[in-house]
Order: C-alpha cells, then structure tokens, then sequence
C-alpha cells in the first residue's frame, strides 16, 4: 500500500469512527429533548466513558492534516483533505467552546444547576451541529479518495 493511500485509509476509518458518537447524539435529539429534568439526567448517564471517542477525533484531525500535507500538490485531493481537517477542527473548537463547558457546569450531568435546560439545550445542539460536521469531513475525506489518480 502506498503511502498516501495508507493516509486516506487511516483518514476514511478515524471518520467513520467519529460519526459513530455523533450520529448517535444527532439522532436521539428530539427523544431527549423531550424528557424532564429527571428523566434527562438518567439518561445522561449512559454516556459514561465516551471521552474515549475524543480519540477518534484528534486522530481524524491528525489524519486528514497528515492527507493534506501528504497530496499538497494534487490541488483538488488536497481540498478534499484540508476541508475535511477544517471540518475536524471545528468539530473540536465547537466541542470546547459548547459541550465541554455544560458537562462542567453539571459536573457531567450528575448534579443540577438552576439553568439545567440551557446547559441541555447548549449540549444537544452543540453535538447536533457536531455531527452535521463531523458527517461533512466523512464526505470530504471519502471525495479525496474518489478523485485521486495513481
């Protein structure tokens, strides 16, 4: 296996392995929204050793940065690849700035604070938003695969 095709291999496998977490989140939206306030907390616990994903994440950042450097002189693959790093990117800076701080303000959903339902709201569709990008990098990754010539 070549080299570059290694980089798009390892690009394609981080991706499909973040769009699990995030799929996931994206769909169970309108199900958890729905919940009351003890209900939600509950459920939240289910999500006891995700961080482990942040792993996927970092290596699909690292990856698709790898790619990009690797077919800088291929322009079209080269686009494919940066935007999917972009993607990851701003999947992590969203995560950061959005999702991290709720889970800090509960104390990963173990003790309620007065503004619950903001933090809820700022958490869901903060991961909403997440794997509509998350998803975009898939795509990204997978056309720089497609349009590259040996």
């Amino acid at each position: 296996m070549r080299p570059v095709s290694f980089l798009q291999f390892i690009a394609l496998v981080f991706a499909a392995l973040a769009l699990i977490p995030a799929g996931a989140h994206f769909f169970e939206l309108p199900g958890k929204m729905a919940l009351g306030r003890d209900e939600y907390f509950v459920v939240q616990q289910i999500y006891a050793g995700w961080s482990l994903f942040g792993i996927a994440l970092f290596g699909s950042l690292a990856a698709n940065l790898a790619l990009a450097v690797a077919v800088r002189r291929e322009r079209v693959v080269c686009v494919f690849a940066t935007a999917a790093f972009a993607s990851m990117l701003a999947v992590l800076l969203l995560f950061f700035g959005f999702v991290y701080p709720a889970n800090g303000a509960t104390e990963n959903w173990t003790s309620i604070p007065a503004n619950w339902d903001a933090l809820r709201t700022q958490w869901e569709y903060g991961h909403a938003v997440n794997a509509v990008l998350t998803f975009v990098a898939f795509l990204c990754v997978s056309l720089s695969v497609v349009v590259r010539r040996e």
